[in-house]
């Protein structure tokens, strides 16, 4: 008798401590940024955003909502009105994914409507991270995703240095979390090389695919295995950083490596 009140008192203690340590209440992640996060219809696949992997990896508790949208700076999100309504739905616990630069470095004239200089670029990252915590709810800052180039010695190129030091340096002052798409994509394009990497975007010969019978030959946007490459990163960097996202994030998440089909 004595035993079996002994093996009942460790149950229910397991018990009580495995509430602790699992969530239980649902969250919503929210994603903000650009066409390499972005949802993409049918008729535009493969591209793919890597915030459409990215909601596949969570456990039921998590809900992904991406709000990310092709051609949008940090300035221009809040100008067409695309923050608010995320502020306003934001519940105490949920998460909001920051991820702009690609745009807001645009200076061509032509990208006019979308330049931000990297002062202003700065004042909107922390216009959102203000107006999350306002909320309870939780920041994280994503360096730009790095575009696909190599210089004449086969070293992939840095394509966003002073909007990724402007990310660190916001993310320093304010306390919020940053993960470094833009080096530790960098890493995987020199991992896989000049050619090999192509095999992460929208590279397409004339007549290889039914929606881009001209083919398409693009080092920004991905692929859909390029999108879950990035998506990995982004996951194993909230492991990495003991986020307590981390204990939401399903069984079985692949490391960010590379493709071992790939020759």
């Amino acid at each position: 008798m004595k035993k079996n009140l002994l093996k009942y008192g460790a149950a229910m203690c397991a018990l009580i401590l495995m509430s602790f340590l699992i969530p239980q209440d649902n969250i919503k992640i929210y994603l903000i940024g650009d066409s390499t996060m972005c949802n993409y219809p049918k008729l535009q696949r493969p591209v793919t955003g890597w915030g459409m992997p990215f909601a596949n990896y969570f456990d039921k508790t998590v809900t992904i909502d991406n709000r990310a949208k092709g051609g949008r700076s940090s300035r221009t999100f809040l100008e067409e009105n695309r923050w608010k309504p995320v502020a306003d739905s934001l519940n105490a616990g949920d998460y909001v994914f920051i991820q702009f630069g690609h745009n807001d470095e645009a200076k061509e004239p032509q990208f006019a409507a979308r330049y931000t200089p990297v002062a202003d670029y700065k004042t909107n990252l922390i216009k959102f991270i203000t107006e999350t915590r306002a909320k309870n709810a939780i920041p994280i800052l994503v360096t730009p995703v790095s575009r696909r180039g190599f210089d004449k010695d086969g070293k992939a190129k840095e394509t966003h240095v002073e909007y990724s030091k402007a990310v660190f340096e916001v993310g320093e002052q304010y306390k919020v979390p940053v993960i470094d798409l833009d080096k530790k994509s960098r890493e995987l394009y020199q991992q896989l090389g000049e050619a090999n990497s192509k095999l992460l975007f929208m590279e397409l010969d004339s007549a290889e695919h039914p929606n881009y019978p001209l083919g398409r030959h693009d080092n920004t946007h991905f692929n859909e295995f390029g999108a879950r490459k990035m998506a990995e990163i982004v996951l194993n960097d909230i492991k990495e950083k003991n986020l307590d996202l981390a204990a939401r994030i399903g069984k079985g998440t692949n490391k960010a490596s590379v493709n071992p089909q790939v020759k």
